[in-house]
């Protein structure tokens, strides 16, 4: 039972590398001697100290016959930072509780064994799911490099994203909309179309007390956004990216004038590919993105397949009207079996809203 206290406490220390680490897990490590915690610490940021040098960094006694907790699978390989497995061996520690393992190919068991190799007792898989589930991002990056995609969305009860009047500002209450903040920072990159911008005008930024402004993705076939919108603006300020199918010089230079990066993509149903972006995005090595589109991207992220996550704010509101707007769009399917297939969802209350959760099922999205 001690064993789940101390990997929990871990996985506390770790998240506060949210936001920070990109693409790099999220790792947090405790030390333990004779039932005192001796040391913690956290993969605070990209290139930074992993966490478990960080929790050796921090110790007040010393570690010889100590018991590591860390939520991955220690390092065992020169990257930005020396081997962690280096550092534990020499510290005497005898023993190492790992939440889950590696799948990084450079690791991927290594770490186990340079330890065993060592006399260092391992014992695998406390809290697992857990320390999966927090590294859903890293772990989907390192196998596939492509972006973890989240489509997220606040709608009524009765299923509306907008008015009959295409008005929607506010949905949700506070808590929600801080939540969707709290999302902007752990991920990498936020999305949505050119609908939304000339709709909307939004800034796509994070406004959370000492947060990350994300990557801001515009997916915009023919290049119309308009040079005075909120995004175009603040280019300088904060990364800002335009996915086009346009190829004119013309018309892409006040955008690259006004700090925007323009990414030629091919034509797909008349839109950008969205699939060619995602292996464009995994290059830069964005791990992440948030889609904060309208019905019509939407519809589009889930037909070309690159949907990992759907949140689904949802407030105690009717809105009716047969204009009314619903968060997908597009043809849709064609009979009930046909359906996009989530997981069961995760639900969580914020204030008078909740929040479901669910995983897309891979094998219901086109091929």
């Amino acid at each position: 039972m001690s064993d789940n206290i101390y990997m929990g406490r871990a996985l506390a220390l770790a998240a506060k590398g949210e936001g920070r680490v990109n693409p790099n897990p999220l790792v947090g490590a405790v030390i333990v001697r004779d039932g005192a915690v001796i040391g913690q610490g956290y993969h605070g940021f990209y290139g930074g100290p992993h966490a478990e040098r960080a929790a050796l960094d921090s110790l007040t006694a010393q570690a010889n016959g100590a018991v590591l907790y860390v939520t991955l699978e220690p390092c065992c390989h020169y990257g930005k930072t020396p081997p962690c497995t280096d550092a534990i061996i020499k510290s005497g520690i005898r023993r190492v509780v790992i939440g889950a393992m590696d799948p990084n190919p450079l690791v991927a068991g290594k770490g186990i064994a340079a330890l065993k190799s060592h006399g260092i007792e391992v014992i695998q898989g406390v809290l697992e799911e857990e320390c999966i589930r927090q590294n859903e991002v890293f772990f989907h990056f390192i196998r596939t490099r492509q972006p973890y995609v989240v489509m997220k969305y606040a709608m009524t009860m009765d299923g509306r994203t907008a008015t009959s009047g295409r008005l929607s500002r506010w949905i949700t209450g506070d808590q929600a909309r801080e939540h969707v903040h709290k999302t902007r920072n752990r991920l990498s990159a936020v999305m949505t179309g050119l609908g939304t911008i000339l709709a909307d005008d939004p800034q796509l930024t994070c406004r959370i007390p000492g947060g990350r402004n994300p990557v801001r993705i515009i997916c915009d076939t023919r290049l119309m956004t308009p040079l005075t919108s909120n995004v175009v603006r603040t280019a300088p300020h904060v990364r800002t990216i335009l996915a086009t199918c346009c190829q004119d010089p013309a018309a892409m230079a006040p955008f690259k004038d006004a700090g925007c990066e323009i990414l030629i993509l091919p034509e797909r149903d008349g839109h950008t590919d969205l699939r060619f972006l995602m292996e464009r995005l995994g290059g830069m090595d964005i791990d992440s993105v948030l889609l904060e589109g309208g019905s019509a991207l939407n519809w589009s992220a889930l037909d070309q397949g690159i949907v990992h996550k759907l949140q689904a704010y949802i407030a105690p509101k009717i809105f009716g009207g047969e204009k009314g707007l619903c968060p997908v769009g597009g043809k849709g399917v064609e009979l009930p079996g046909m359906a996009f297939s989530l997981e069961p969802p995760k639900i969580t209350v914020l204030g008078r809203d909740i929040l479901l959760e669910s995983g897309v099922v891979p094998c219901s999205q086109a091929s």
